[in-house]
């Protein structure tokens, strides 16, 4: 009831997390009726994904990668075609669940909707939900709440959907105990490792083999095309300083926007709960508002015990605990009927019988914060950041478009461009087109300066966006073509990686021969590790090969030993001494697992749900650039 908020708010979280990137507003009838002109790249029983909805969704995969890899990322990935099917696909999948979501019935209540958005802490001030602060966030992402909240509505339907399935799935404690048993199963091992090094003196390189790794390889010592740039940034927030703001102004705008510079009443009030759905039988609803009028003719004789029946008898187990009470809270943060009358109430009054869809409230109004000021002196700075903020964007707005003219009609100097702005004209270092991107070397940028016309023509660039109000223009200043380094110059590089490859292979061929002689119970000389001990999902440093390798021992004559090449360290031999099985399996590990599986069967339940619908379902992409082609 009034804990959904906290029970919900990391699931809301990661729907507003979703803004700072343009929405994929897939799921919004109204935004599929815009009639915003937008070619379709797939089409789903009938249902358009939009050019539109799909860039925004490669937006936001793109921001999630770049959160999740920093500076490993490859920007280049983004351009691939598998790239831009795997979201493609993920949309269709989102599609799909929204249309079985409608067609099973499901549903989600406004005060579900409003319960969620309260605990989102982007819209919260002060620890607190604040209403305009949730419009002006929205509005900075160019939504509106109606957009915002039917997003929420369809994200809601969609984890129903899932959940019916995840939350169903099934295994047996047969089944459970086995996986327990191979998974907690501990071997105590020792390891000998072969190192690269002591081979690396037995073998040789000979010049004519390095020639021929050189002649055969070009790829691995081209050096690709390189250029240096001079280029002139237009930026609001270099447009900032430029952007004058007088007293009268800020006072102006202060005074028209009373409203933002305060806060709002908040009344703190507690409630005794009895459950009942609005569309529950009439027996139902008419047992619960006897229950709660004779709990309100005792809390009308007797006030002060009003926390005591609460605890006792309110149905709301978020408030129940603490005597009814709710906390502070403003105008649009409870249920309407509810906050009407919270908002009618004297401090120690108790209210009549108020109905909402969650049942009957019996309400008690426990305090009141009555409106605050903010001065205007306090406001001041703030005001002076917005206003400043609102002028830089509108110069930017008048300039963008004569820059754009500017570096084209001019396009053998940046000079008049620079002087358009009151700019200057900056240097790059060496940039090449397979570089690292990051602003304001973005692709497109790249793209644009190893163009033919750039460099063979000596031109500038377009203006290009490459990031949010920041455009750019350069023009190529040195070049330097694509060439492959002598072999002087990689020589050492090339030695080296031969050297070690023949002493692998040499660590590789004497590993073996010493991992077979201790097979067939013999003794060679080596130095082994300290003991340890490791289980299948826990199993130190070795890969996944030489792991099952390591499991497939038999327990019955120990020690027995397996090996394996070493990720280009050499030759690794594991001598596994102890194999200690799970003796008994306790209640508490055997529900956790069981849980575990279950969720993961539930998952598989869910997909081949998906999987039979969408082949029931026509579903057709038009990929970018090719034919229409049958999913």
């Amino acid at each position: 009831m009034f804990d959904f908020v906290h029970n919900n708010k990391k699931f809301v979280q990661i729907c507003m997390a979703m803004i700072i990137v343009p929405f994929a507003l897939w799921g919004i009838d109204s935004f599929n009726r815009s009639g915003n002109g937008v070619d379709e790249v797939a089409n789903v029983g009938g249902v358009k994904i939009t050019k539109q909805e799909f860039a925004n969704a490669l937006l936001q995969q793109q921001s999630r990668l770049r959160q999740q890899l920093g500076s490993k990322m490859d920007e280049k990935i983004f351009d691939s075609p598998e790239m831009k099917r795997m979201v493609i696909e993920n949309l269709i999948g989102q599609r799909l669940l929204a249309k079985e979501s409608k067609e099973a019935g499901l549903s989600v209540t406004d005060e579900q909707i409003a319960r969620s958005i309260e605990g989102v802490e982007a819209f919260n001030r002060d620890g607190k939900f604040d209403k305009n602060l949730y419009s002006e966030v929205l509005a900075a992402q160019n939504l509106t709440p109606l957009i915002f909240e039917s997003r929420i509505r369809a994200d809601m339907l969609e984890q129903q959907m899932q959940d019916a399935y995840e939350k169903n799935g099934f295994v047996s404690a047969r089944v459970a105990d086995n996986i327990i048993h191979l998974n907690e199963q501990q071997l105590i091992v020792r390891t000998s490792l072969l190192p690269i090094k002591q081979y690396e003196a037995q073998v040789k390189v000979s010049d004519l083999t390095l020639r021929e790794y050189y002649d055969q390889n070009p790829k691995e010592f081209e050096v690709p095309e390189q250029v240096k740039v001079k280029f002139v940034k237009l930026s609001v927030d270099d447009l900032l300083s430029k952007a004058e703001v007088s007293t009268d102004e800020l006072r102006r705008y202060y005074d028209e926007h009373l409203s933002e510079f305060g806060t709002p009443e908040e009344r703190r009030a507690a409630h005794i709960l009895i459950n009942t759905d609005a569309d529950a039988p009439q027996a139902e609803q008419d047992a619960a508002k006897s229950k709660a009028e004779e709990l309100l003719r005792e809390a009308n004789l007797s006030p002060e015990k009003f926390s005591e029946l609460a605890k006792k008898y309110s149905q709301d187990p978020g408030s129940s605990t603490n005597g009814g009470d709710l906390g502070y809270f403003a105008r649009g943060m409870m249920v309407k009927p509810f906050e009407d009358s919270v908002f009618s109430l004297k401090v120690g009054e108790i209210s009549g019988m108020v109905k909402s869809d969650f049942g009957y409230h019996i309400v008690k109004l426990l305090g009141i914060k009555p409106t605050k000021a903010i001065s205007f002196e306090e406001s001041r700075e703030g005001i002076l950041v917005r206003l400043r903020q609102q002028k830089a964007m509108e110069i930017f707005a008048e300039l963008a478009e004569k820059f754009s003219n500017v570096v084209y009609e001019q396009s053998d100097t940046l000079d008049p461009a620079a002087e358009l702005i009151g700019g200057k004209i900056e240097q790059s270092g060496w940039l090449s087109v397979d570089m690292v991107a990051a602003t304001p070397w973005t692709p497109m940028m790249l793209q644009a300066l190893f163009s033919g016309e750039v460099i063979k023509e000596k031109r500038n660039t377009p203006a290009i966006e490459v990031s949010d109000n920041t455009l750019l223009a350069a023009r190529v200043q040195e070049y330097k073509p694509a060439s492959i380094k002598p072999l002087a110059e990689v020589r050492d590089i090339i030695l080296g990686k031969l050297l070690r490859k023949q002493a692998a292979e040499l660590a590789s061929r004497n590993g073996k021969e010493v991992l077979q002689q201790l097979q067939d119970g013999k003794t060679p000389k080596l130095t082994w590790e300290s003991a340890k001990s490791i289980t299948r999902s826990l199993h130190d440093s070795f890969d996944v090969e030489l792991t099952r390798k390591i499991f497939q021992v038999s327990g019955d004559k120990l020690p027995q030993y397996v090996g394996s090449e070493a990720s280009g360290d050499g030759y690794i031999i594991v001598r596994v001494d102890t194999v200690n099985e799970l003796d008994s399996i306790s209640k508490e590990k055997r529900k956790s697992y069981i849980q575990q599986l279950r969720k993961m069967t539930g998952d598989e339940m869910a997909r081949a749900y998906l999987s039979g619908v969408r082949q029931q379902t026509d579903i057709s992409l038009n990929v970018p650039g090719g034919e229409k082609e049958p999913l």
